[in-house]
């Protein structure tokens, strides 16, 4: 009883301690945590076919035709908890530097023993970037993890909460970008779905619509071993906010 009063104050401390997830790492998370002494090491890789062509007023270049590849490395110390390292890198032309910026990610789940109805975790991402890439240098998320699977279908909600400490965000507070997945399984190894990727802007001053950032990604899931990871799709914006065309693929492999 101890050990679970534990780990719910561990979990609130989370959600109390803390733009749509930049396009480095489109991902919708899953609840499920690494697992006890493995390692995973995972490629995030995504091209705008269709971006801004232009520098913004506050100096970051544009992203038309350019390629954000991003490795992660996550390792499970224990059954529930993970710590996750990421390396930004964006190729391209305009002055463009391979190197963009770095996060670390420890994250937090419900252990299965629980037995709740739902899965969930809570992750908590801070690090930096370069102003050139970024206007808001120094950063952190909030990313709570709701998911469940019926038989074949998927479903994660991600509510989550961003907060810059350096740049022209850094007094506007809590910011809001949900991210939502459906999923179907069409075989025991393909899964096709949908991604929804969102960024509202400050709470109870919201951006207007045009301003905010909506994507939609169709996107499949292969399922051949269970050490190795593949998504990939191409997603489109829906505002003017948003970067119109993107293609991306994200392959890892669990040791």
């Amino acid at each position: 009883m101890k050990y679970r009063l534990f780990l719910i104050v561990v979990l609130l401390c989370h959600v109390v301690s803390s733009k749509a997830q930049d396009n480095y790492e489109i991902q919708v998370y899953g609840s499920e945590t690494v697992e006890k002494g493995h390692t995973m090491f995972e490629l995030h890789s995504n091209n705008t076919l269709n971006g801004s062509k232009t520098s913004s007023p506050t100096g970051q270049l544009p992203t038309n035709h350019v390629e954000h590849e991003t490795i992660e490395i996550t390792h499970g110390w224990t059954t529930w908890f993970e710590t996750g390292f990421y390396f930004f890198n964006s190729l391209g032309t305009t002055g463009r530097t391979a190197y963009v910026g770095s996060h670390v990610r420890p994250r937090v789940a419900a252990p299965k023993k629980w037995n709740w109805p739902v899965g969930v975790s809570i992750s908590t991402e801070f690090g930096f970037q370069k102003s050139a890439f970024d206007p808001n240098t120094c950063s952190l998320e909030i990313r709570p993890i709701i998911d469940k699977q019926w038989r074949n279908w998927y479903v994660s909600f991600n509510p989550t909460l961003e907060k810059s400490f350096a740049g022209p965000d850094q007094n506007i507070g809590f910011t809001f970008s949900p991210n939502l997945k459906g999923s179907y399984n069409v075989s025991k190894v393909v899964a096709l779905g949908l991604e929804y990727y969102g960024s509202t802007g400050p709470f109870f001053h919201y951006d207007s619509f045009q301003q905010q950032e909506h994507q939609l990604f169709a996107a499949t899931d292969l399922d051949f071993n269970p050490n190795w990871e593949f998504n990939a799709g191409i997603g489109y914006g829906l505002t003017q906010a948003t970067d119109k065309c993107i293609i991306k693929m994200i392959l890892g492999r669990r040791f």
